[in-house]
């Protein structure tokens, strides 16, 4: 059973930084590149980074380019998240996801998701 669970979320002030994380198992990890998508309270949920299977590639929002880093280890079958200088438009639920086929930046290609962590920036 593919499980992916994220932590690390939380409350910050505007400004501030969090590393989010996703431990995923029941899957061969290191063979699918992984992503984050994020969904603010009535809206969309919108792509924010994909990181490919060997880390060597990564692709961002432009909403996120210049503040978020998405890094993996695979050995521990961890995908990262490190997002700073925070704003209150970052807050929304994240969650991330291991890619299957199409394009990195469609939710639909994705087929496992974990249940998600919730941000919040104060300003």
């Amino acid at each position: 059973q593919v499980q992916l669970v994220e932590s690390g979320g939380g409350l910050v002030q505007a400004g501030g930084s969090l590393r989010l994380s996703c431990a995923t198992s029941g899957r061969t990890f290191r063979r699918y590149a992984m992503g984050w998508f994020r969904q603010a309270q009535g809206k969309e949920r919108e792509f924010v980074a994909v990181i490919s299977w060997s880390g060597d590639s990564t692709y961002y929002a432009d909403s996120a380019k210049g503040r978020f880093t998405i890094s993996r280890d695979n050995a521990k079958n961890t995908v990262f998240l490190q997002m700073n200088s925070l704003k209150p438009e970052d807050t929304a639920v994240y969650y991330c996801a291991s890619h299957y086929s199409g394009s990195y930046y469609r939710g639909s290609s994705y087929d496992y998701w974990g249940q998600g962590t919730q941000v919040t920036v104060s300003s």
